[in-house]
């Protein structure tokens, strides 16, 4: 049984699965959408909301996680500008998930992950 398993296998090896997030995340950032599986996106998601969450909170600190998870400079850097300006007031919720059909080869369930900028 399934009991308090935190994360999806996705079908990858540890090592290639934090690989995929901190992409998916960087590319998250940096574009404001991406078009992936439900299944990468559902866990991508939890990664990227507490990547804003702890941006909201500026420090040397935050910034050094930051640099540490995300892949370019240029998105630690827009990441921190979103907390502030477009996140301030908002408690959570900084992402959605808008669900697009099966993909033809494998059915899988093809979603687009966006940032929330109201």
């Amino acid at each position: 049984m399934y009991h308090q398993i935190k994360q999806r296998k996705l079908g990858m090896y540890s090592g290639y699965r934090r690989s995929v997030l901190r992409n998916l995340s960087t590319s998250l950032i940096m574009n404001g959408r991406i078009k992936t599986t439900e299944a990468k996106a559902k866990e991508a998601r939890k990664v990227v909301e507490k990547l804003i969450t702890m941006a909201k909170n500026d420090n040397l600190n935050t910034r050094k996680k930051a640099y540490g998870y995300l892949f370019t400079k240029e998105a630690v850097q827009k990441l921190f500008e979103m907390a502030k300006n477009d996140f301030a007031e908002r408690n959570g919720g900084y992402t959605r998930i808008l669900k697009l059909g099966q993909r033809r080869g494998d059915g899988a369930q093809i979603v687009i992950l966006e940032l929330v900028k109201e």
